[in-house]
């Protein structure tokens, strides 16, 4: 008599390998279409995923309802080490993104953002050389500024004072308010004759186009403020995502048993 656990075990498993198969895809399609070093990056990710969700539901799949018992003992393993890989990286999501927040300037209707606000893990990732010149390529590519600026063009300086910013949009496109440029455009702005500055994202700064402040501190914090907002959801994400792990290796264990009995009868 087939047992249930082996049949849920195997309906998750035929659903989970459905899924692979579009990711897998999708990561292909990457890789053909890649023109920038972001596009390169995010083809990876997909490729592994998808060869990874594959061949671990082919294991369930064939464990439980072909009666493998080694695969099905395959398929727990691997299952217990996700569970304990999404665990710490869910501790971990909470503990990296504790610090840190925009800065509320008087009159203005966004936040400033300063790295030394973050975690020291964080700004070690973005202060290396190579790794943010990829970061910043990414975001250049993504034409984060150019739709800033088409977005804001015909602000006054009030006007433009008022909007509500992104965190990238506040760190990359613009200077810091400490600078006080005179403001032109919302990427064009004339610094004062003769100023010396503390605060080295001013000397950082510049109206090309495609340096903007991509080199300064700010446009760094501004995508630590990204990274924290959006690694606390994946961490609520990931609870969700826990449990549900829990609850298959369960009803994995449960097939794993019937697997051994039914062995043990012939």
């Amino acid at each position: 008599m087939v047992r249930l656990s082996n049949n849920l075990i195997g309906i998750l498993n035929f659903l989970t390998l459905l899924l692979s198969i579009p990711i897998i895809v999708s990561g292909v399609w990457l890789s053909k279409q890649a023109n920038t070093d972001c596009e390169r990056w995010l083809e990876r990710p997909f490729i592994a995923l998808g060869v990874f969700l594959l061949l671990v539901s082919l294991a369930g799949l064939i464990g439980a309802c072909c009666r493998v018992t080694w695969l099905l003992w395959f398929y727990l393993l691997v299952m217990f080490v996700l569970i304990v890989i999404v665990f710490a990286f869910t501790i971990f999501a909470f503990v990296v993104t504790n610090k840190g927040a925009g800065e509320v300037v008087s009159g203005r209707g966004y936040k400033e953002y300063r790295l030394g606000d973050y975690s020291n893990w964080l700004q070690k990732r973005v202060n290396n050389t190579k790794t943010w010149n990829k970061i910043k390529s990414c975001l250049q590519s993504g034409k984060l500024c150019s739709d800033f600026k088409s977005r804001f063009l015909n602000d006054t300086v009030e006007k433009f004072y008022s909007e509500k910013l992104s965190a990238l949009q506040s760190g990359c496109c613009k200077p810091s308010d400490s600078c006080h440029f005179i403001y032109q455009s919302p990427t064009e702005w004339n610094k004062p004759q003769n100023a010396t500055y503390n605060d080295p994202d001013c000397d950082a700064w510049s109206n090309e186009q495609n340096v903007l402040c991509f080199n300064c501190n700010s446009c760094k914090a501004g995508l630590l403020q990204n990274i924290k907002t959006d690694w606390k959801k994946v961490a609520v994400v990931n609870i969700i995502f826990l449990v549900i792990l829990i609850i298959v290796y369960s009803i994995g264990c449960c097939a794993f048993r019937n697997n051994r009995r039914d062995n043990w009868k012939y």
